[in-house]
């Protein structure tokens, strides 16, 4: 089993960066799958971009490719998500998830959750 907590949301303005960072507790962390989602008000949860245990594949979401970037270190437990050219619309919150295979999945497909962390990006 794995904990997740995420951290480093906030408020930016349009066009900025930010970069959440998710800290997993457990010494099996480099052995799951990552992602973020991302959830809107009155929106389901949808998928933004997920990373395998070693870090050599990922995927993102078409709405944030070029912009985003998800990465790991496995020493330090910790999955972070690179925001860049932030717009209104993603003003959400960003939750990590953990599952033991790496695929393009739904989120009922992910058995391990943050509780997440708000980022408004304003206009």
């Amino acid at each position: 089993q794995v904990q997740l907590v995420e951290s480093g949301g906030g408020l930016v303005q349009a066009g900025g960066s930010l970069r959440l960072s998710c800290a997993a507790s457990g010494r099996t962390f480099s052995t799951y799958a990552m992602a973020w989602f991302r959830q809107a008000p009155g929106k389901e949860r949808e998928f933004v971009a997920a990373i395998g245990w070693s870090g050599g594949r990922t995927y993102y979401a078409d709405s944030v490719k070029g912009r985003f970037t998800i990465s790991r270190d496995n020493g330090k437990n910790t999955v972070y998500l690179q925001m860049n050219s932030l717009k209104p619309e993603e003003t959400a919150v960003y939750y990590c998830a953990a599952r033991k295979f790496l695929g393009i999945v739904s989120a009922d497909e992910y058995p391990y959750w943050g509780q997440g962390t708000q980022v408004t990006v304003s206009s």
